[in-house]
């Protein structure tokens, strides 16, 4: 298959989503958006949802490649939506030249040189002046709104207009992985349309093949337990030495509520190189996840599910030492500690000291 061909010429690090013209899985989402093309009642808006790192984005920048060529090729059953990368049309979208499309995203602070942590209203202005003209190059013209949840308010009220009152041959596609985060408005105007992760098998041949070739038996397999699904979760961890670090997250946790400060600040000290950023999102993640899946196993009547013995072991003593709403508070603290530290950069070691200092006392109360 087409999709299949353009993976095996790729490097180990994905294009892109606007660059990519692969995508594997998601069969039933793109013969949804064919079929809503083919009965000539294209709805103008859609809401991509699903966990990130599963191409969401990929498969919004696949169906608008598509719309901005003029529609689906009706004999290509083989790869519906496929647009070959040396088409001119692939390559103005990649390049972000093309006249009819606009990709709305977190864009760079002028003052600070970095990503905001949201989609403001401006980013939204240029929207009413796509509108306002009639497309450049063919019948259709196409928004893009790559993470949604991340406009403010008054930028989503802006958007809403133009859902309320769609343009002609204008299409919309919102792609989120915190829909509930979107105001209820702009969800009603939008057809809701799912991404489910991949199967294990497909996520492992692509670890196996593309991400972490060397991982072999029961790392691979950690690995793709812990990408649950999302090729994009399983590069940055195999990129980040993920398996690595989850097991020494599990050398800390398994001697709660005694703490290796030694270890703790050998961790802190890991991401809080100049070079660490990426390795403090991992570990702030698989954090997080860890409390996730401790609660969510916790919860359940049936014998907990956890990626390993080891991590069961664990779940039981824990769950011992505080309900299920001890640790969901936990759960909470931490994930409000950690979007405090990426909202206005608190220091990397003293947020992860402070973390493994609040399941301390968690496990001991």
């Amino acid at each position: 298959m087409a999709d299949e061909a353009e993976l095996n010429k790729a490097s180990s690090t994905p294009p892109s989503p606007r660059e990519n013209p692969a995508l594997l899985g998601h069969e039933s989402a793109v013969q949804t958006l064919l079929e809503a093309w083919q009965s000539g009642r294209l709805h103008h808006a859609w809401l991509l949802s699903g966990p990130r790192g599963i191409g969401k984005a990929t498969l919004a920048f696949r169906f608008a490649r598509s719309v901005l060529a003029g529609g689906p090729e009706p004999d290509n059953a083989e790869a519906p939506l496929y647009l070959a990368p040396d088409d001119p049309i692939f390559h103005r979208v990649a390049s972000g030249g093309h006249a009819d499309l606009i990709t709305l995203e977190r864009g760079i602070n002028e003052k600070t040189g970095k990503p905001r942590s949201e989609i403001i209203i401006d980013d939204v202005r240029r929207v009413g002046r796509l509108v306002s003209l009639t497309p450049g190059e063919g019948q259709w013209r196409v928004v893009i709104v790559d993470g949604a949840e991340d406009m403010n308010r008054n930028a989503a009220n802006a958007i809403l207009k133009h859902l309320e009152e769609p343009p002609p041959q204008t299409l919309f596609l919102l792609a989120s992985h915190a829909p509930a985060r979107l105001l209820p408005t702009v969800r009603s105007r939008c057809r809701a349309l799912s991404l489910r992760p991949l199967p294990d098998n497909l996520l492992d041949g692509l670890i196996d093949e593309r991400f972490a070739p060397g991982l072999v038996g029961e790392e691979r397999n950690l690995l793709t337990a812990l990408s649950e699904g999302s090729p994009g979760r399983a590069l940055a961890l195999a990129e980040q030495g993920g398996v690595e670090l989850f097991e020494t997250l599990l050398d800390i946790l398994d001697g709660l509520p005694n703490l290796d400060i030694r270890a703790v600040h050998s961790l802190g000290d890991r991401v809080a190189r100049k070079d660490g950023a990426e390795a403090f999102r991992t570990l702030t993640g698989l954090l997080t996840w860890w409390l996730n899946h401790l609660v969510c196993e916790g919860a359940k009547s049936a014998p907990l599910r956890a990626i390993s013995k080891r991590e069961a072991a664990l779940h039981r003593r824990l769950l011992v030492k505080g309900d299920l709403e001890h640790w969901a508070g936990v759960w909470e603290k931490l994930n409000h500690l950690f979007a405090r530290a990426e909202a206005v950069n608190l220091e990397p070691k003293q947020v992860i000291l402070s973390a493994f200092t609040a399941l301390q006392q968690a496990a001991a109360d």
